[in-house]
């Protein structure tokens, strides 16, 4: 396997738990976990797509800490997918909250978004067309009233 310049990793509470879920909701493929005496997972790693995770428990020391419940991530993970409605639809029958229903933008992407019980939004798209920047603003002023 090749190996990725660029890791995210993600803190939860309870890892194996989470682990499961995405396998679930997002369709990821476990590459394996390292787990504690008292059956916590401490470290993991998964893929989505050709993207590999890292996921882990909390761990004070290195200040790994899971969001406080109900409370989202200030990023969002974008995947890209061949069916944005049916990886939404996944997601939000395993239980993730919906934010966002699958929506064509002024882009050209269909976009649908949703969050994770763990605090994580993860952002669905699928390009439906190419749009140059000009294509785009000329989109955006007409969708704000303008020329």
């Amino acid at each position: 396997m090749e190996e990725s310049e660029f890791a995210v990793s993600l803190t939860v509470k309870d890892a194996g738990e989470a682990l499961d879920f995405y396998a679930k909701a997002l369709g990821t493929q476990e590459l394996y976990r390292m787990s504690m005496p008292d059956g916590s997972v401490s470290h993991a790693e998964f893929m989505l797509g050709n993207t590999r995770l890292l996921i882990s428990g909390e761990y004070e020391p290195w200040q790994a800490l899971a969001l406080p419940e109900g409370k989202a991530a200030p990023c969002v993970f974008g995947i890209l997918s061949e069916d944005c409605d049916a990886a939404f639809r996944q997601a939000v029958d395993a239980g993730c909250t919906a934010i966002e229903e699958p929506t064509d933008q002024i882009w050209g992407w269909r976009t649908a978004l949703v969050r994770d019980p763990y605090g994580y939004r993860w952002n669905f798209r699928r390009m439906n067309e190419e749009l140059s920047p000009e294509e785009i603003m000329q989109r955006a002023q007409a969708l704000m009233g303008g020329e």
